[in-house]
């Protein structure tokens, strides 16, 4: 049996009191971390692989079905306002199209044909790097995804949660995470969902500072898409040229981004 579906090493959770419950969930959570940390060296290695690519102008796809995919999705989307990044940069696929981000579509993730077609939608090629996400490690929506974008030459990466999964053996650069037992058995949108998460989170970080998108620790290609951002990017333009919060916003707005405020305050 996989880890991820082994017996929760806590039992009769409906007579433990809120105290408890919520303690032994930490108890667990604090054990995803250290997790991760014993596979960094995977992770580099593919951190290394998408940064390449898309420096030479490629994209970066996510498959995967249910939490997994949703945690894709939700990479993906935050990558253009966080950094500046165009839309079709980062791409993001759910098992059962984005109907399934908020309500489950029955039996999506045992298509083993669907990903490739929703991949070949996006025009995928040898430019690319796929990563197929799965707690189980042996969806089929991301086992086929990965086995067909293999035979077309697409590099492939995984985050799974169990050793030795078929995803792994049908990815290039694998990253397995193993959290052991949920809390409660099988429910993988805890720490399975959780690793998958920072995991992600290191990753496409990782790579958006290796394409230029941080300076210092700031992220200046932020897009303006409220007040608490152009309050934020105020205060970068502040900092960085040491002039007035008036002249600063007045910068930022005529020009849309803190890297470009700053550019052309230093121009001759």
């Amino acid at each position: 049996m996989n880890t991820t579906e082994s017996s929760s090493n806590y039992t009769n959770l409906e007579q433990m009191s809120v105290q408890e419950l919520l303690h032994n969930i930490n108890r667990e959570d604090k054990r995803v971390p250290e997790a991760i940390e014993k596979v960094i060296p995977a992770i580099g290695k593919l951190v290394d692989v998408i940064a390449e690519k898309m420096k030479a102008g490629g994209r970066l796809f996510y498959i995967g079905a249910g939490t997994s995919g949703r945690l894709g999705v939700v990479d993906a989307s935050e990558i253009p306002p966080t950094y500046g990044m165009p839309f079709d940069r980062v791409i993001g696929l759910i098992a059962g199209g984005d109907q399934a981000i908020r309500k489950a579509v029955e039996y999506a993730e045992d298509d083993i044909h669907q990903a490739w077609k929703d991949l070949q939608q996006h025009n995928i090629s040898d430019q690319d790097v796929l990563i197929g996400i799965a707690a189980s490690g042996r969806t089929p929506y991301v086992i086929g995804g990965l086995q067909s974008a293999r035979k077309n030459k697409v590099v492939t990466g995984c985050i799974v949660c169990n050793p030795n999964s078929e995803i792994a053996k049908h990815a290039d650069y694998p990253v397995e995470v193993i959290v052991g037992p949920e809390f409660v058995t099988g429910s993988t949108r805890m720490k399975a969902g959780t690793a998958q998460k920072l995991v992600l989170n290191m990753i496409s970080t990782t790579v958006m500072i290796r394409l230029g998108r941080v300076k210092g620790n700031k992220m200046v290609d932020m897009q303006l898409t409220n007040n608490k951002l152009v309050d934020r990017g105020t205060r970068m333009v502040m900092d960085e040229l040491g002039i007035d919060q008036q002249q600063a916003e007045a910068l930022l707005k005529e020009h849309g981004s803190v890297r470009k405020a700053v550019d052309s305050f230093r121009k001759p």
